[in-house]
């Protein structure tokens, strides 16, 4: 073994070879899924204006540096957060979030598990309703609104990644939101999270 190391090291092109193998190999591994993902499930659902414009509060925000939103099948995990993911619940995902970094915790099965009121609490006060939280507070999600026009765009990008918006939906988007805070819309994307593919346990 250690020769063929020596051998690599000491033909330049060997080696730009070895690279240019694995990689491609890593690139394939990442690529293929995708492009023989499964079709939607019968249950996964679009978000809704207002949930759409609250996961890109949650990407503005970075919640997905300390959250993710995938769980994995292992028993401890399904014990905790719920059933295991399953790739049709992310059809309408763009970006995907399911990161890895869990300082708090995973979020795919979060929706309707608290209340309104709870989310609004927890996003304001972290430590109001879980006393151990390292969460920081997001005070300014209740005085800013919902950017109308931007959510318009959103949903017309979303459109050509796949998601079924109707013209009339996305004329109807800006009215739809008109006057909530971003805090209503980042309570939206939370209870809607779970609820748009497998069923929680």
């Amino acid at each position: 073994m250690i020769g063929l190391h020596k051998l690599v090291e000491r033909r330049a092109g060997l080696l730009i070879f070895g690279i240019l193998l694995v990689s491609s190999i890593g690139g394939l591994v990442q690529i293929l899924p995708v492009l023989f993902a499964p079709p939607p499930q019968s249950s996964a659902e679009r978000y809704p204006p207002l949930a759409l414009a609250g996961r890109a509060l949650y990407i503005r925000e970075s919640c997905a540096l300390c959250h993710s939103q995938q769980i994995r099948p292992l028993l401890a995990e399904v014990r905790r957060y719920g059933a295991a993911s399953r790739p049709g619940e992310f059809i309408y995902d763009r970006p995907f979030l399911w990161g890895s970094k869990r300082t708090g915790p995973d979020l795919q099965r979060i929706g309707g598990k608290y209340s309104d009121a709870w989310h609004r609490l927890h996003l304001t006060r972290p430590r109001a309703v879980v006393p151990s939280s390292i969460m920081p507070a997001y005070p300014w999600l209740a005085e800013r609104r919902v950017d109308g026009i931007a959510l318009q765009a959103r949903m017309r990008g979303m459109r050509r990644l796949g998601a079924e918006y109707t013209d009339q939906e996305i004329a109807e988007a800006a009215n739809a939101v008109a006057g909530k805070s971003e805090l209503d819309a980042m309570v939206a994307y939370l209870q809607f999270l779970g609820r748009g593919g497998a069923p929680r346990q």
